[in-house]
């Protein structure tokens, strides 16, 4: 088991929000840099969040957090993110939030491309970048929008939902994006596979998209 551990590979990335201002209809961006770390670095606690045992308890009380990503149980991961995502929104107070089939379709692309063309960053080798994504399945449809993106991919017991949750949550960006009040809707994209060499372990690459329209 302590050998499979260290075998393990975890990485993350974050974007901010992107917005057309309603008075003009031109983009104002707000990027967050994006973060590529080791899960092992990743230790940022924050004293107004609930403990790190209330965060784990919320974790494991979600079905299915613990299971390995594999062509048939997708279904069942993607539901475990987007309960964990509503664990740690409902225990401060904040909206839930509603799966978006235009944004799981959105991301969904942006997981299994990440893994077929081996690289790992919210713009594309196109040059596409996540409002493009987005915004090309008519997910905006002329109304205003707010836009995020948490990306991340794992091997091993590392690529799980609850590890993958953890990981963000231990970032201060991918956890800003999770938590953001504003924020209504998700999509959620997952792909067996890791975007980078993953020295031949079994893995899964993560896509989370959120979005509320005005």
């Amino acid at each position: 088991m302590a050998g499979a551990e260290r075998a393990s590979r975890h990485a993350l990335g974050v974007t901010g929000i992107r917005f057309p201002l309603p008075m003009d209809g031109q983009m104002f961006v707000f990027d967050v840099p994006r973060l590529l770390l080791a899960i092992a670095l990743a230790a940022c606690v924050v004293a107004v969040l609930p403990s790190a045992a209330d965060a784990a308890r919320n974790r494991s009380e979600c079905a299915n957090a613990n299971l390995q990503p594999a062509a048939g149980n997708l279904a069942d991961v993607r539901a475990a993110v987007l309960c964990l995502h509503n664990r740690e929104r409902n225990a401060r107070g904040l909206p839930r939030l509603k799966q978006s089939a235009k944004l799981r379709r959105a991301a969904q692309g942006h997981s299994g491309d990440m893994v077929a063309e081996r690289f790992f960053a919210h713009e594309s080798p196109s040059g596409s970048d996540m409002a493009d994504r987005i915004l090309g399945t008519g997910y905006a449809d002329g109304q205003g929008w707010s836009l995020g993106e948490n990306i991340a991919w794992g091997t091993g017991h590392l690529a799980t939902a609850a590890e993958i949750q953890r990981a963000w949550m231990e970032s201060p960006g991918h956890r800003a994006n999770i938590l953001r009040r504003e924020f209504r809707e998700i999509g959620i994209g997952i792909a067996i596979g890791a975007p980078v060499d993953a020295g031949g372990l079994e893995g899964a690459t993560y896509t989370a998209d959120f979005g509320v329209r005005r």
